[in-house]
């Protein structure tokens, strides 16, 4: 009669790595295609004014942007020098924020549409005459979070 003997090498059989980069490599592909980098594309010309004390935007997926400034260079033969109001990709008037804020709160969860701040990107040469009609149309649409965006100020030497 034959002898059955059992091989005992023990332990368990090595990984294989070879089909490790296309893991990663798919990975990363995904990432590339559904991260977006900026939600909208700026369409006015805005340097930002200094400021001393500047506290930081806690969650940003929580504002709405309204940028107030001269349109771009390539856009001011259509649009003209004056300064306009640029509600996601478009030009708009003071009229149209009640229906933007809208929008943007129907964006939002139930729980997370009483934290929603309003954040105004203006040019530092435009008119105080349209930013306060903004805050006055941001009042009547219960829109009482609001934010300047600022640029610090350079440290006094």
């Amino acid at each position: 009669m034959a002898k059955f003997s059992r091989k005992s090498k023990g332990g368990t059989p090595e990984l294989s790595t070879s089909s490790l980069a296309d893991i990663v490599f798919m990975i990363l592909l995904f990432f590339m295609v559904t991260t977006s980098m900026r939600q909208t594309e700026r369409m006015v010309v805005i340097k930002m004014p200094e400021a001393s004390e500047i506290a930081k935007l806690e969650r940003k997926d929580l504002s709405a942007y309204i940028f107030v400034g001269t349109p771009m260079p390539n856009l001011q033969a259509q649009y003209g020098n004056d300064s306009r109001i640029q509600l996601n990709d478009s030009f708009k008037t003071i009229d149209d924020i009640r229906d933007f804020i809208a929008a943007e709160r129907e964006t939002l969860s139930e729980a997370d549409r009483q934290f929603m701040t309003v954040s105004i990107k203006a040019d530092e040469t435009v008119r105080m005459g349209i930013i306060s009609d903004i805050k006055q149309e941001l009042r009547r649409t219960s829109a009482l979070k609001i934010m300047y965006a600022a640029r610090r100020s350079a440290p006094v030497q």
